[in-house]
């Protein structure tokens, strides 16, 4: 990135900029996901069913575990360094991508709570607000 200025304002100004742009992509990225999962299922309908014979055995894709109602998910982050933190989802968030650990509402409002963990609430099913972090 070029050199930023040197003032105040217009670093704010930049921030507020970088952080609407940030915000924007998340919604095209949720919408466009939406709809790559529609594409999906209308192409599998559309698809006409292999006779038993020309059928081959392949392996399963790895599949998200499910966790049981009540609990929570924690997302890991893509890697360590990576900016955006760890998410938190509901269990049953279908939000949920890359790999997720089963925890309990205990674990969960200490991982959005402390700053040590630094996990942020899905915006999408929002843990936050069934946790009684937020008001509704």
């Amino acid at each position: 990135m070029p050199e930023l200025p040197p003032d105040p304002p217009r670093l704010r100004a930049i921030l507020a900029h970088l952080e609407q742009q940030l915000a924007d992509n998340e919604t095209v990225g949720i919408y466009l996901r939406l709809q790559r999962d529609v594409v999906r299922r209308a192409l599998t309908a559309a698809e006409p069913a292999p006779a038993p014979a020309q059928r081959k055995r392949q392996p399963d894709p790895p599949r998200q575990p499910t966790a049981r109602p009540g609990t929570y998910r924690l997302q890991s982050k893509i890697h360590p360094s990576h900016p955006e933190p760890p998410l938190i989802h509901t269990w049953d968030c279908t939000m949920v991508h890359g790999q997720t650990s089963e925890i309990d509402a205990q674990q969960a409002r200490l991982a959005l709570t402390e700053e040590f963990v630094g996990a942020a609430p899905c915006e999408f099913c929002r843990p936050d607000t069934k946790l009684g972090l937020l008001e509704k």
